[in-house]
């Protein structure tokens, strides 16, 4: 029986030479490739993939979020050059199975592809070791909102409307992720949660 794969990748070079590789696996089928996170799911409902591989930074839709709306759909496995602890928790909570690096080879992504396929999970050994080390975000889902928001560049009046609170209550809550993220100041709390995969 074939397995049926959809590629989701914004860099199309690396996108297309993942295709080719997995199309010389025996077993395996790419039936679909896009190149951003808000067409996954239209691509999904189209192709019917068993599998999905998605990247997580993509235009659109980051693939975290793309798995959230078609875990039900499909088993999904996460190929991703950041290593970031946080991404790991939370593709697990989006009902990921598989969650691996581009550094790995070919014959291991299959792997990964056969193994959730049949109902397992795959597990970057150093990416799981990483996310076990670095524990849960301290962030409250707040905070997270206010930090992710003055990350794009949000003013502190935009994210209180945008988060239906006091501008104090915005500020407040910054505040309080940047003790937890023990930085000096908003620029480097917003560094430390991106870099931990919290945001």
């Amino acid at each position: 029986m074939t397995t049926r794969v959809l590629l989701a990748d914004d860099e199309h070079l690396i996108r297309g030479a993942i295709a080719a590789l997995l199309d010389l696996e025996d077993g395996i089928e790419v039936v679909a490739q896009v190149g951003r996170g808000d067409e996954v799911v239209a691509a999904v409902a189209e192709h019917r993939p068993d599998v999905a591989v998605l990247d997580i930074e993509m235009p659109g839709i980051d693939g975290l979020s793309a798995a959230e709306q078609i875990s039900s759909q499909c088993k999904i496995v996460i190929l991703t050059s950041l290593g970031r602890p946080g991404y790991l928790r939370r593709a697990m909570a989006a009902g990921v199975s598989g969650f691996l690096g581009k550094d790995a080879s070919a014959e291991e992504l299959a792997m990964a592809i056969r193994k959730v396929q049949a109902g397992g999970r795959y597990l970057d050994a150093e990416l799981a070791a990483a996310a076990m080390a670095a524990g849960d975000s301290p962030l409250t889902e707040r905070e997270r909102d206010a930090l992710r928001l003055a990350a794009e560049g949000a003013t502190i009046s935009r994210i209180a409307g945008e988060l239906h609170l006091t501008e104090g209550t915005v500020r407040n809550y910054l505040s309080s992720a940047m003790t937890k993220l023990n930085a000096q100041n908003r620029l480097e709390a917003i560094r430390t949660a991106q870099r931990m995969g919290w945001l």
